[in-house]
């Protein structure tokens, strides 16, 4: 059996996921190891089934594709699910969650009951996930966002937005943030003997040796990275790094995108920066990380380099971190930024608008 990449990332999203079931997540991965030629008897024995069962779910997910792995209830009907339900699950998905709830994204177990909750009609997760795979929604992965308390909001996304989509002649905009505490785990005991792409985390499975911290600046114009290890994540590092940072590029203006932590405003920080007036801060709003590139880069490092890699030591993840940064400058290219400050803001005060309505009808519902 041969897999497409989307395929892989499909089963790959059903084994790491929290909503699925394990025996779901169990004949995801035979599906996977059988991609990877392991025999049907050692897919067998790592499954904990039987080989006619092996069998059984490899046919099923050729007949059916990832929607075969899930179990359906006998002799259960198609839920029969008014149009009106349908169209607020696509809505609340491309939405925050509402602030009652305490959820930063959504599940499709927490969509279901808070759509039963508050539409008096029963969905089950089944239904949401089936929604979610029509409109090809994935609210784990895509850009919802937490709603920002910050007062200044509206003029900090127009200034750092207005420097992504027109950069001053000449000038360079260095998106810059620290990843902190990134584990060194040595995993001794590993789950699978031959590497099929799949990675679990239990407590038997590693051993922590430590943990660094790492800082990278992002050149908005030409995608390429500078970043640093350090051991401790202060105000002295940040400068030190900042220097770094800055250094090849004397004689220009140079603009830097970073939260407003107290390590990035200390006296030191504000004499250097009065020392060197060509380099000028851009804070970010208040819990809008999302608008700092760097993040999206920090996102690309964790799942290619980090997050499934084996480090012995400190040492071993520093210098896996620094050849990912070497190779991904030999064909680094600009992340692509196509929204204006006006279109944020205006589905900033969508989300509001809308929030602010579900509240309200739950309070009405509860008299």
């Amino acid at each position: 059996m041969v897999l497409e990449e989307g395929q892989r990332a499909e089963l790959s999203a059903l084994i790491n996921s929290r909503d699925v079931p394990a025996n779901v997540a169990t004949r995801a991965r035979i599906v996977l190891w059988h991609a990877e030629r392991a025999p049907k008897a050692r897919i067998a024995e790592l499954a904990g089934v039987s080989r006619p069962t092996v069998d059984l779910w490899l046919r099923r997910y050729e007949q059916g594709g990832v929607g075969a792995l899930v179990d359906r209830r006998r002799g259960a009907p198609r839920e029969q699910v008014p149009a009106a339900v349908r169209a607020r699950i696509v809505a609340l998905t491309r939405t925050t969650p509402p602030a009652e709830t305490g959820l930063s994204h959504w599940s499709t177990r927490e969509m279901a009951r808070y759509v039963s909750r508050v539409g008096g009609v029963s969905v089950s997760w089944h239904y949401v996930a089936r929604v979610w795979r029509e409109e090809g929604l994935r609210p784990h992965r895509q850009g919802t966002f937490t709603l920002s308390t910050d007062p200044d909001f509206a003029a900090k996304v127009a200034d750092i937005v207005g420097l992504y989509l027109d950069l001053p002649g000449g000038a360079v905009v260095l998106c810059i943030d620290e990843k902190t505490q990134v584990q060194a785990l040595d995993r001794t005991q590993p789950l699978l003997p031959i590497s099929f792409g799949v990675s679990e985390k239990r407590t038997h499975d590693y051993v922590r040796h430590g943990t660094t911290n790492l800082f990278a600046a992002l050149n908005t114009a030409t995608g390429e990275v500078f970043g640093e290890c350090r051991p401790v994540r202060d105000s002295a590092a940040f400068l030190a790094f900042l220097k770094g940072a800055v250094a090849s590029r004397t004689g220009k203006d140079i603009y830097v995108v970073l939260d407003n932590l107290p390590t990035h405003t200390t006296p030191e920080v504000n004499a250097w920066l009065e020392a060197n007036p060509h380099v000028r801060f851009h804070f970010t709003p208040v819990g809008s990380s999302w608008i700092n590139q760097i993040e999206t880069w920090f996102g690309i490092i964790t799942r290619q380099a980090i997050r499934r890699g084996t480090f012995p030591s400190i040492h071993a993840l520093s210098r896996q971190i620094r050849d990912y940064i070497t190779h991904w400058n030999t064909r680094a290219e600009p992340f692509t930024w196509t929204a204006t400050a006006d279109e944020i803001l205006a589905k900033v005060r969508l989300t509001q608008t809308s929030i602010h309505k579900l509240v309200d009808n739950n309070r009405n519902r509860r008299r």
